[in-house]
């Protein structure tokens, strides 16, 4: 399990690696345990100016493996797994060294929303987002659409939650949700040259700069993931949701009462 999720130190500069591949780099619950570890060990070096995490294979994360749903005896309540995985993504606050995402391909619900909580994105050209989770009958709760809510406002961010629809780079650019387009064959590249550049300034200076801009931007994200905490618990109850699984299954229409 552990080549799905790789850490690399060059110098100042940490990597992450999604090694997923073949899915698409799917997250499943043994990678989210190991995400959670690797932010914990970047948590404790001090001397790590900057991270990448990137990639291989076409896709940046085409979101959860639905797959391995179940395929796992867990003793923890929804609203539990759902603490602790806040708490694990919740790291990317606590690190000294900004976090830099290499977007290609698909970057798909809860890994869009990690994604959305670095601090910069830069997309390949061709790279695709989307938050599909309303067509599945739940909400995003990953904390991202408090950053999406933060970087390009209430329609956009309305659009893609409650449509579900997908947002090419083109757009994702125009909107602010990457700061960079660029062609794929040079993403690995610039993304590296950008981490070069932030970890040769100086170190304070760097951590400053991103304890200032995340004391504007956390507080509303934090708030927007104990929001969510709360009303993905309820939807999990709740009849509409037990319908629309029976519906799924039965493939028949839905008939939703709002409860």
């Amino acid at each position: 399990m552990a080549d799905k999720l790789l850490l690399d130190y060059d110098g100042p500069i940490a990597t992450i690696t999604n090694n997923n591949p073949e899915k698409h780099n799917a997250f499943d619950d043994d990678m989210d345990r190991l995400l959670w570890e690797i932010l914990a060990e970047l948590r404790g070096r001090s001397e790590i100016r900057a991270v990448i995490w990137r990639a291989e294979g076409p896709s940046f994360s085409s979101g959860r493996d639905v797959s391995s749903i179940g395929g796992h005896k867990v003793e923890l309540t929804h609203h539990q797994l759902m603490t602790r995985g806040h708490r694990g993504v919740q790291q990317l606050f606590e690190l000294d060294a900004p976090v830099l995402v290499a977007c290609k391909g698909w970057s798909i619900g809860a890994s869009f929303q990690r994604a959305l909580l670095c601090d910069i994105r830069i997309a390949a050209e061709g790279a695709r987002f989307m938050l599909p989770e309303t067509t599945h009958g739940v909400i995003p709760d990953t904390g991202g659409v408090g950053r999406l809510f933060q970087i390009c406002g209430h329609g956009v961010a309305s659009d893609l939650v409650l449509t579900g629809r997908a947002m090419d780079a083109a757009e994702a650019y125009a909107h602010g949700v990457v700061s960079r387009v660029v062609p794929a064959e040079q993403l690995d590249e610039t993304v590296r040259a950008m981490a070069e550049k932030i970890a040769a300034a100086p170190a304070v200076t760097i951590k400053m700069a991103r304890r200032v801009i995340g004391h504007l931007a956390e507080p509303q994200v934090r708030t927007s993931m104990a929001e969510e905490l709360i009303a993905q618990t309820f939807v999990n109850k709740s009849d509409d949701y037990a319908e629309f699984r029976a519906a799924r299954a039965e493939e028949r229409p839905a008939h939703y009462t709002g409860s």
